[in-house]
């Protein structure tokens, strides 16, 4: 097998495990895993909004996990990690599973959308942005966007300053999209400013003795 394959063979499985975990862990707020190879077999890392439910009573359902990925996935002795999710509301896909799980239980389109964003703001995002598509109020399917603050759309710091995440949710109308986007508390390059020195300071130099 060739090295590029390798890596896309591996990508591809990445994919499908964490589609896997998506499902199976909705309602836990799974945010993500990562993988590890260690000597003594693979470390599974599991990032949760709720770790006990994904741990389950008595640790039935990692246990449970373990066994699925060793005999669907091709682990070796799968080691499971459970690691919590410090601020959910700046996730981007636990809050896009939140809007989804709302949308089930019934509640308005609009109505899940204004309480997640005021909960990304409130948690110190610098701004986010919502976006649901499907059969909102007719037969035809459209979009809405729902915004606070400010959302970068491209450029370096949209890399990695903006958490991104789609979800799809099932219901009577049809298929519902749900993107979230959430321009985090950090700094950007734009950020930076240049102090220019007081009337007779030096800035940057050394006095040797």
């Amino acid at each position: 097998m060739s090295v590029v394959k390798f890596f896309i063979n591996k990508a591809i499985k990445n994919m499908l495990i964490d589609d896997y975990l998506q499902k199976e862990l909705k309602r836990a707020g799974y945010a993500g895993v990562e993988f590890q190879k260690t000597p003594l077999g693979d470390r599974v890392v599991i990032y949760a909004e709720r770790p006990g439910l994904v741990i389950g009573r008595q640790g039935v359902t990692i246990k449970e996990l373990a066994r699925i990925l060793e005999m669907k996935f091709g682990f070796e002795n799968p080691q499971i990690a459970v690691v919590p999710v410090q601020t959910p509301e700046l996730n981007a896909r636990i809050m896009a599973n939140r809007i989804a799980m709302a949308l089930e239980k019934g509640i308005h389109f609009r109505r899940a959308a204004f309480v997640a964003l005021r909960q990304i703001m409130e948690a110190g995002a610098r701004g986010a942005e919502i976006v649901i598509r499907g059969k909102l109020v007719s037969e035809r399917a459209r979009y809405e966007k729902f915004r606070a603050g400010v959302i970068l759309k491209a450029g370096e710091p949209s890399k990695y300053a903006v958490d991104r995440a789609v979800t799809h949710v099932l219901l009577k109308p049809g298929v519902y999209g749900i993107k979230v986007s959430i321009f985090l508390p950090v700094n950007t390059v734009d950020d930076i400013s240049i102090v220019k020195p007081q009337q007779g300071e030096t800035i940057g130099t050394t006095t040797n003795q």
